[in-house]
């Protein structure tokens, strides 16, 4: 029986085998566009998006699948013949940033998160599905007509292969439009976006009979990316949290049972759901821009080649240099997105190495802001398991891991993602896999994290002051 994982990501999507020792053979690899037609604004061809992963899919040879999607991606089309009625528009795209503001001014945040568990952002899709409804003319033609169909990218692919209108529970969670509680679209949130709800797809589970793909393959796993490397990285019980290192990096923590949100600027969200099993909960924390940074300062001409970065002496903070990461805003658990980047203690005998020593640093002192917050809701129990570019790169790791106080594990499996989803996959095909996870364990040297984390918080206050004009 062969199984594939078919990861579509935010630049590319990919598509791998598991092999009969639990690793994971690549099969392709397709690049997609990404377009910025204004500031703010990010968006993708639906077309294209579904092309690649059927490309993928007839290159595989697969019989069972395992699907993620980006999250937060999300786009219109029309319920009669599948055509998209507009561009999918990205987890990155901040468009509705003056929607969500406005909805906090009337005091609409308590009951967003206290239903959906999120904040009001514009980085969640209820905000660009209501935008679409509104600003996009065929959009709203189909919704009077009765013919709209709305939904993240997952509800879409499953849509036109399967011919089932459905998305799962994981994603739906990220939404801003599920109720955390049931598991069900809530009323009130739908209309206070203005997202008809008649325009949703089924909720269902995460793995499970989901359905025949064309060529006759089970689709048996369909996830949101991040919680499909929940899965890969083996964190299953309480307390065990990876984060993954890619355009921005994201930390997940698995609770088990839902935690109420809280003052931590945390994120409760759902983890998993296998058919006719229970709802498994997690934590979830965000920073917007890792890799992206890292790509932004090569692009300037900060450093040629990754090698140049690999290596420091001392730490660029504890001489106080700091650099925050805010270029795209600020994430968990600060939640502003008015903030913007900045390097901060800048002296005449610092240069580019000095720049990009305190931008990796900035995103492992980010990273360990979001883990702080979640330990005061679920305690974090053992090694934090990484991924993710960034992970590669021993001074960033090494830095984190003395930061953070605690052990990292480094694992072997680039593909993450995919590895969880041909897990999932796995286990509703019946197939058993070792439980081995082969990786490297960084230990941490003591002592340094909180006068860090202090130099660092005064940094970012600094920056959150000059964008609200305090």
């Amino acid at each position: 029986m062969r199984i594939v994982a078919i990861d579509q990501g935010t630049t590319s999507t990919r598509a791998l085998a598991l092999g009969a020792d639990g690793r994971l053979q690549p099969i392709l690899s397709l690049p997609h566009a990404q377009t910025t037609p204004a500031p703010g604004h990010v968006e993708q061809d639906a077309e294209e998006l579904l092309g690649n992963v059927l490309h993928s899919l007839q290159a595989s040879g697969a019989d069972v699948v395992g699907l993620s999607n980006q999250g937060e991606s999300c786009l219109a089309w029309d319920a009669r013949d599948g055509r998209p009625l507009g561009p999918v528009i990205s987890w990155q795209d901040d468009r509705t940033a003056g929607v969500t503001a406005h909805l906090a001014l009337d005091g609409a945040g308590p009951m967003v998160m206290a239903r959906a568990g999120l904040p009001l952002d514009p980085y969640f899709s209820a905000s660009k599905l209501g935008w679409m409804v509104r600003e996009l003319p065929e959009v709203a033609k189909a919704a009077q007509a009765g013919h709209l169909r709305l939904g993240t990218t997952d509800a879409f692919f499953r849509d036109r292969l399967t011919g089932r209108f459905q998305t799962d529970v994981a994603t739906a969670s990220r939404t801003s439009l599920m109720n955390l509680a049931t598991g069900e679209w809530d009323a009130d949130l739908c209309h206070l976006f203005g997202v008809p709800m008649k325009a949703l797809p089924l909720i269902g589970p995460t793995s499970g009979d989901l359905g025949a793909l064309p060529g006759g393959a089970r689709l048996a796993a369909s996830i949101v990316d991040q919680q499909a490397a929940l899965y890969g990285h083996g964190c299953r019980r309480p307390g065990e949290t990876k984060v993954t290192f890619g355009t921005g990096a994201f930390a997940q923590c698995v609770t088990g049972g839902l935690v109420a949100p809280a003052a931590s600027g945390v994120l409760p969200t759902v983890a998993w759901q296998a058919e006719g099993g229970p709802v498994t909960y997690a934590l979830d924390g965000g920073v917007y821009a890792a890799a992206s940074a890292v790509n932004w300062a090569r692009q300037l001409g900060l450093f040629d080649d990754y090698a140049q970065v690999s290596g420091f002496e001392g730490a660029a903070i504890d001489r106080g240099l700091a650099f925050v990461p805010s270029l795209v805003g600020l994430g968990c658990p600060h939640w502003n997105r008015s903030a913007r980047g900045a390097w901060l203690g800048l002296g005449l005998g610092d240069g580019k190495a000095d720049l990009m020593q305190a931008l990796l640093e900035g995103i492992a002192l980010r990273t360990v802001e979001v883990l702080a917050a979640m330990a005061e809701l679920q305690p974090v129990s053992g090694r934090v398991s990484i991924d993710g570019g960034l992970s590669r790169n021993p001074y960033f790791t090494g830095f984190l891991a003395d930061t953070l106080g605690r052990e990292l594990f480094l694992s072997d499996e680039a593909e993450l993602t995919a590895a969880g989803l041909a897990h999932m996959a796995a286990t509703v095909a019946g197939v058993p896999l070792p439980e081995t996870r082969p990786g490297r364990v960084l230990t941490a040297r003591q002592g340094a994290g909180a006068n860090r984390l202090a130099r660092f918080a005064a940094a970012r206050r600094a920056v959150e002051g000059y964008a609200s004009g305090a």
